[in-house]
């Protein structure tokens, strides 16, 4: 989406199984809510983050996208087609349109025509704990994940495995026994587990109603038509920018099917970065809670508690995350 940031001069058929073996050795571990030491292999933790210089959150603008992103959005549109859009809507999704007078101002709706757009969900049991889960952008098994997590409406600590990634990639590792993604670890059951069908079985009886989206239900056309979605993106997401660990998760209201947000996944993951994912498609209740903490519902939203920034805006927040966390 486009807007304007005041910062010149930017230095611009299985799970798949890590490359390479990596010793064992004290591996950084992020949460929620502490602050963390690093390993010998990152920068520092107790690098003192802040804002780059003049800068200015950028206005949202919906449904704008900025001339220079023009083919990222394009490419990243393509997994709409491949995937049916799969991940667009939560589990039980309706949709009605009622008179503007039927929604007050203060509850987050669409207009369109001169109606409003009244939309709802089904969700299952609320975890109390964000599932925490290891992988990357470029991996079509890792997409099949993060498709359930938008379905199931689930808050997400994800812990980005980029290839030579050094700190969570030999963490799953040390954890699991071997460098395999998706790996998914549910603090609130204690349950640990590798193979993205497993993971989605697991999440759909622990969260859901217990279905298994049909999108998802369908082998190895499942997974051809998840490595299909990621012709446009040309591997992006998928290896390791040298970057400096913050202290603590950035916070990402997103979702799997938006093409905006999948240009902010991607950086967030070549720079390692761990953060939480506040998954928000169509039919979710925390659009509204985005709404009235923010004064506007828009994907991608971040919060980085490492600097104070907050803002919208996906082209901007990728020159933000560059500027702030690569390590040039």
């Amino acid at each position: 989406m486009a807007g304007v940031l005041n910062i010149h001069n930017f230095p611009l058929l299985h799970s798949v199984p890590g490359s390479r073996k990596t010793p064992k050795k004290s591996i950084p571990t992020i949460r929620a809510t502490s602050e963390t030491p690093t390993s010998s292999t990152s920068t520092s933790t107790s690098t003192s983050f802040t804002a780059p210089p003049n800068f200015e959150p950028p206005e949202p603008k919906r449904f704008a996208v900025r001339p220079d992103k023009t083919w990222d959005i394009i490419g990243a549109s393509l997994a709409l087609i491949f995937r049916l859009g799969t991940g667009v809507f939560v589990n039980g999704y309706s949709v009605s349109f009622v008179s503007k007078d039927a929604i007050p101002p203060d509850q987050y709706s669409l207009e369109v025509a001169g109606y409003k757009v009244k939309e709802t969900s089904k969700l299952g049991p609320r975890p109390e704990k964000p599932i925490e889960i290891y992988e990357f952008e470029g991996c079509p098994f890792c997409r099949k994940v993060r498709e359930i997590v938008a379905v199931l409406d689930l808050d997400v600590l994800f812990y980005p495995c980029p290839k030579n990634g050094p700190n969570f990639r030999p963490k799953v590792a040390q954890m699991g026994g071997k460098q395999q993604f998706p790996y998914m670890v549910d603090p609130n059951t204690g349950t640990a587990m590798y193979e993205s069908d497993d993971i989605i079985k697991y999440l759909v009886q622990k969260y859901g109603d217990g279905s298994i989206p049909f999108t998802l239900s369908l082998g190895l056309l499942t997974t051809l038509t998840e490595g299909f979605a990621m012709i446009g993106r040309m591997g992006k997401g998928s290896s390791y920018t040298p970057s400096k660990l913050p202290p603590k998760p950035l916070e990402l209201w997103a979702y799997e099917g938006s093409p905006f947000c999948k240009i902010v996944r991607e950086v967030l993951v070549e720079l390692e970065l761990p953060h939480i994912f506040r998954s928000c498609a169509r039919g979710s209740p925390k659009r509204q809670i985005l709404f009235e903490k923010a004064g506007h519902f828009q994907a991608p939203y971040i919060e980085d508690p490492n600097t104070g920034v907050q803002m919208f805006e996906s082209a901007e927040i990728v020159e933000y995350l560059k500027v702030t966390y690569a390590a040039f």
